[in-house]
């Protein structure tokens, strides 16, 4: 990595640990297939960034580096406070936990005796999009610590989201803008659904 790739020394939410892996490398494969189609926060900067790519660095090899891309200024969003983030409970899982081919979407609930429903991945961005309305849309996110294993042996990814409403320094111009950039991502990840689940 180049001085201007390098994520800022202080900013450690950009370095995804990947020690307590079991399958650390179908870890990486999963989660490289969502390179920049999802957004990822970092609350300690209190940005989003919506054009990065994903590093494995060959001397830290049970690591992960979000690299937001140091030209595309105009595509990281700046005052996004923590206080606006919200766990959801949804995870992005490979079809092959339920015998399926494709993605999916999943609620894990903390009962366990509550059986969750997967919907495919397409189904699941739909009803995102249907859910939340012009007031509070549904912008999924990822931050540190979303990239994790749903079981012993499947990678899956957490969403977090955005609340627009809590968002009190920004105009609605600005909001507008967060909105409308997550949800192109959340169009390509609809696009590309198939793409992204090849091999799987």
């Amino acid at each position: 990595m180049t001085a201007a790739q390098q994520p800022s020394q202080t900013n450690n939410d950009l370095v995804w640990s990947l020690d307590n892996f079991n399958q650390r490398d179908l870890a990486k494969s999963f989660v490289s297939r969502f390179e920049s189609r999802l957004c990822v926060y970092s609350p300690s900067v209190e940005q989003v960034y919506t054009n990065y790519s994903i590093n494995f660095p060959s001397s830290e090899n049970g690591k992960m580096v979000v690299l937001p891309n140091p030209y595309a200024f105009h595509d990281t969003f700046h005052n996004v406070t923590a206080n606006a983030v919200r766990d959801t409970g949804l995870f992005i899982v490979p079809g092959a936990l339920i015998k399926k081919k494709g993605l999916y979407v999943i609620v894990k609930y903390k009962n366990q005796s509550v059986k969750p429903v997967p919907l495919p991945i397409r189904h699941a961005l739909k009803k995102m999009v249907r859910t939340g309305g012009d007031n509070d849309p549904f912008l999924p996110i990822l931050i540190k610590g979303d990239l994790r294993e749903f079981n012993s042996e499947t990678p899956c990814l957490h969403l977090h989201r955005i609340k627009l409403a809590d968002l009190d320094s920004r105009s609605e111009f600005e909001k507008d803008s967060i909105k409308n950039a997550i949800f192109d991502k959340m169009s390509d990840l609809y696009r590309d659904a198939d793409e992204i689940a090849a091999g799987l």
